[in-house]
Order: structure tokens, then C-alpha cells, then sequence
């Protein structure tokens, strides 16, 4: 047994007494958090009965699963405060960001630390705008996909692929200590690689969005703002003057503004454990965009319009709420992680939706949106669970207003969140004492050794059918191939 007491002196610390030994054991607190590695020194003789595999005269493990109370890097780029709603980009409110700001200086923002100067953003924005133009032989990666494979599966093939275009910027080619010297020259060629990958997120996001439409690929224009080219990039006909929408267009950057980043979430952590093998930001960007082609993450708010469309219409909401209730079914676009009230990011959104549809007319989804939306709020059960509304829960309504299929959502996502990625990768590449692999561990709780049996001698230990492979059916092609006969090869049995 090990007890824990605060102990508040002049150097804050935490002193512990295992009871297994009777030692005790002082363990600084600084910025109200405590090195893991500590618990390391809490040693215990093995006792008899107890697993080698434990190891437990080799220090105390910390067991978090799934991070919930983990911190792994010291930061200075986003704050959230889950129980009082707060979402602050470098200490901006992002209320305040949503109204004055844009995506492009938000992402300055995250990355360099402050808010640029007119002359430092024009320089910015500059070099980001020209590097959004694709190598002619992109082209050809992107023909070979299927014409209905899924955009984000594109996109994070194509992240992985531009690295491949750039060998001065592979620390396993140009040095491993590449991105991590702090100097001169290497912040010039981490910054460009930073420029590259903003500048063609939208880019290939485009081109993805028009292989589903056998649309040949359009190169980005001159003098449109980021969002604004992206659209011109997936809507492009050929016509002249050709300018989106400006109501459309501002209602995606602020869109594209409240993605931008959000603390260590699943992709961003994702970068970063990948980044920690000093790979290059193309693959590490790569890997976030794997990760947050998964449905709980950045498939939410793709979740909450097949949802409504579940519902049919707002008449059926109560049905739906207590079929929730019963887990029945599943609520999407409420509640988060991280907030333990509302979402700030859902206010700033849900104001952009009425923007939107007052130029798109009103979805469909809407009114079943509504309904939803009020019987949840005044639902003692989703009240006490404080299931809010989230992000998500809004900006589906929004895309699918502008006309994005649902699909594509969670490229819509992926795209501004580029700019968050980047900006802690780069704070992990220049962060004091350099960088050390992400290298978890483990409660290991299976078999104690044991000795090799010969195949022969073997007999199914499977206890479930989690314990073996699943018994594939096999029809068509594959029966009528085992059906030939060809030499070296016995018959079939069927």
C-alpha cells in the first residue's frame, strides 16, 4: 500500500510512504504536476507468489490508459480549461480570434508565438500562397486511386508522398539533428517545410475532392485569400473572374480558424509520437491525418448528419433521446473529452451557421437539429452527464449546407488542424534538452514463461474466438481458382 500527502513547504512536494517497505519517499511538484520517472525509485522486494513479469523491484509504473492525467511535454501554444469552457490560442481568447482574426494569422499565431505584424504576415502569408502549387507528377498519384475511394485516404497518402519530393528536408538523408540545431540555417529549412505543407494542404485536399468528380486539377490562383483559393481549387469550371462566395468563404475560415489546433488531442499526439523518431514533418503530418480519419475524432461531426438523417424528422427526436438513453443508440455532437461544459468553439460556429444558411436556405436537417438540440437541454439525464453541444454538432450542419458530401468532412477538418500539428511539432523539435523518443509503457499481464512445444505435440489452448483467427468464407473467384488444377498442387478440399 503507498499513501500520498501534500505537503506544502517553501519547495512544494509530495511525500509518500510505501507501506510495503516503510520508506518515504519526497517527490517535487512543480507547475502543479509530478515526474513519473520518481515513482521509478519506489522499490519493493519481490515477494513469494508475486509475477517476475511485475517487476517490482524495479520501481513503481504509473498506469494511465488512454492519457487521461499524462502530461508528456511542457507547452505554451493552447489552453483548455474543460470545466469552465476556456479555448485560448497562445493566451488569445478564441472568441476574440473567431471575430478579428483569420485562419492563415491564427496559424502564425500557433506556430511562431504572437500575432504578426502587417509586414511579418504579408511575408507569411506570401510564402505560404506560393508553395501551394503541386509538383505535375502529384497528378499522377492522384489518378491512380478509385474514383469513389474515400478523401481522406487520399489526402494522407498524398502527405506521406510530398515528403518523398524533398530529401533535403529527411533528417534520416540531410542529418538527424536536422530540425533540432536551433540555428539559422536549420530554422530556414524547418520553416519552409512549414510553408509547404499549409500551402499544399488545400491543395491536395482539392485535388482529392475532384478525383471523385473526374475533374481535371485546377492550379491555385493569384490574389484569393487561403480559404477562398481552396474553394476556387474545388469549384473552378474554367469561368473567368471566377470568386467565391464571400459569405461562404469567411464562414470557412472561421471554420477552418476553430480547428486549427486543440491541445494534445489523438492526431496531434499522434505527430508528435511519430515526430519523436526526428522522421520528417511530411510523415509525421501523415500519421495525424491517419489518425484523425477515425470516427471518434475527426469523423464527428460526418457521426451527427447521419444521425439526423437516423432521426427522419424532428417529430422523432423524443423516440430517438430515450433509445440513447437505453443505449439503443448512439448520441453524436455531444459532450467532449475535454469540456465538462459547453464547447466554446460550438457558440462561434453555431453564429456562423445562421450567416450560412441565410444565403444556402435552411437544411433540412435543421429543424430536427433544433429539436434535438432543446430536448437534450432541458433532459435532466443529458444535463446531469453534462452533454453539451459540441464543435461538431454545428459544423456538419454548415458543410453539408455549403455542399460538401459527408465524406469529405473530415478532410475539412484535417486541412486547418495542418497549421496546430505544425506548431507543436516544431515546439518538440526546439524544446530544451532536445528530443527523446515517445517510448510508453506497458502492464504486462500475460503468460509467465514457458518452454516451445513442437507443432506436432501442440493443442488448441484457445479459450474464445478472440483467441484464434476468424474462419473467412470464401465464394466466386477464389472457390472456381481452388477448384483448378495446376502442377504442385494437391485438389481442393472443400
Amino acid at each position: 500500500m503507498v499513501r500520498a500527502t501534500l505537503v506544502k513547504q517553501r519547495n512544494e512536494s509530495l511525500t509518500v510512504k510505501d507501506e510495503r517497505t516503510g520508506k518515504v519517499y519526497s517527490i517535487p511538484i512543480t507547475e502543479n504536476s509530478i515526474p513519473a520517472t520518481a515513482f521509478k525509485k519506489i522499490v519493493a522486494p519481490r515477494k513469494g507468489g508475486e509475477r517476475e513479469e511485475d517487476e517490482t523491484e524495479r520501481g513503481l509504473r504509473v498506469l494511465d490508459k488512454g492519457f487521461l492525467n499524462t502530461a508528456v511535454i511542457r507547452s505554451e501554444i493552447t489552453y483548455i480549461d474543460g470545466e469552465a469552457g476556456v479555448l485560448r490560442y497562445r493566451g488569445y481568447p478564441i472568441e476574440q480570434l473567431a471575430v478579428n482574426s483569420s485562419y492563415l494569422e491564427c496559424a502564425y499565431l500557433l506556430i511562431y508565438g504572437s500575432l504578426p505584424t502587417r509586414t511579418q504576415f504579408r511575408t507569411f502569408e506570401n510564402e505560404v500562397m506560393h508553395h501551394s502549387i503541386m509538383h505535375h507528377d502529384s497528378e499522377e498519384l492522384y489518378s491512380s486511386f478509385r474514383y469513389d475511394s474515400h478523401p481522406m485516404a487520399i489526402l494522407t497518402s498524398a502527405f506521406a508522398a510530398l515528403g518523398s519530393n524533398h530529401a533535403d528536408a529527411n533528417p534520416s538523408l540531410a542529418g538527424q539533428n536536422l530540425y533540432t540545431r536551433g540555428t539559422p540555417e536549420s530554422l530556414a529549412v524547418m520553416d519552409k517545410q512549414i510553408f509547404r505543407l499549409l500551402g499544399k494542404a488545400t491543395t491536395m485536399a482539392a485535388m482529392a475532392y475532384r478525383v471523385r468528380q473526374g475533374r481535371a486539377f485546377v492550379t491555385p490562383p493569384v490574389g484569393l485569400s487561403y480559404t477562398g483559393s481552396f474553394l476556387y481549387q474545388m469549384d473552378h469550371l474554367g469561368e473567368e473572374g471566377y470568386k467565391p462566395n464571400p459569405v461562404l468563404e469567411r464562414a470557412l475560415d472561421v471554420l477552418f480558424l476553430v480547428h486549427a489546433d486543440h491541445e494534445l488531442n489523438a492526431s496531434c499526439t499522434t505527430v508528435l509520437q511519430t515526430g519523436s523518431s526526428l522522421v520528417d514533418p511530411y510523415s509525421a503530418i501523415a500519421a495525424g491525418c491517419a489518425s484523425l480519419y477515425g470516427p471518434l475524432h475527426g469523423g464527428a461531426n460526418e457521426a451527427v448528419i447521419r444521425m439526423l438523417i437516423s432521426i427522419g424528422s424532428p417529430d422523432n427526436v423524443p423516440q430517438f433521446l430515450e433509445q440513447v438513453k437505453r443505449k439503443e443508440s448512439v448520441l453524436s455532437g455531444f459532450g467532449h473529452r475535454v469540456y465538462r461544459t459547453s464547447d466554446p468553439r460550438s457558440f462561434i460556429v453555431r453564429k456562423t451557421a445562421d450567416e450560412v444558411f441565410a444565403i444556402t436556405g435552411k437544411d433540412p436537417l435543421l429543424e430536427t437539429a433544433m429539436r434535438l438540440h432543446d430536448e437534450a437541454m432541458k433532459d435532466d439525464y443529458f444535463v446531469s452527464r453534462k452533454l453539451a453541444p459540441n464543435v461538431d454538432f454545428w459544423s456538419g450542419l454548415i458543410y453539408r449546407a455549403m455542399g460538401f458530401p459527408l465524406d469529405f468532412f473530415p478532410v475539412l477538418f484535417a486541412v486547418p488542424r495542418v497549421a496546430g500539428w505544425l506548431a507543436h511539432w516544431r515546439q518538440m523539435m526546439l524544446q530544451e534538452g532536445g528530443v527523446k523518443i515517445w517510448r510508453p509503457r506497458q502492464i504486462y499481464v500475460g503468460p509467465e514463461v514457458r518452454e516451445f512445444v513442437p507443432i506436432e505435440q501442440r493443442k488448441d489452448e484457445s479459450k474464445s474466438p478472440r483467441e484464434k483467427p476468424t474462419e473467412v468464407y470464401h465464394s466466386g473467384q477464389s472457390r472456381r481458382y481452388w477448384l483448378a488444377e495446376y502442377k504442385g498442387k494437391e485438389r481442393a478440399k472443400l
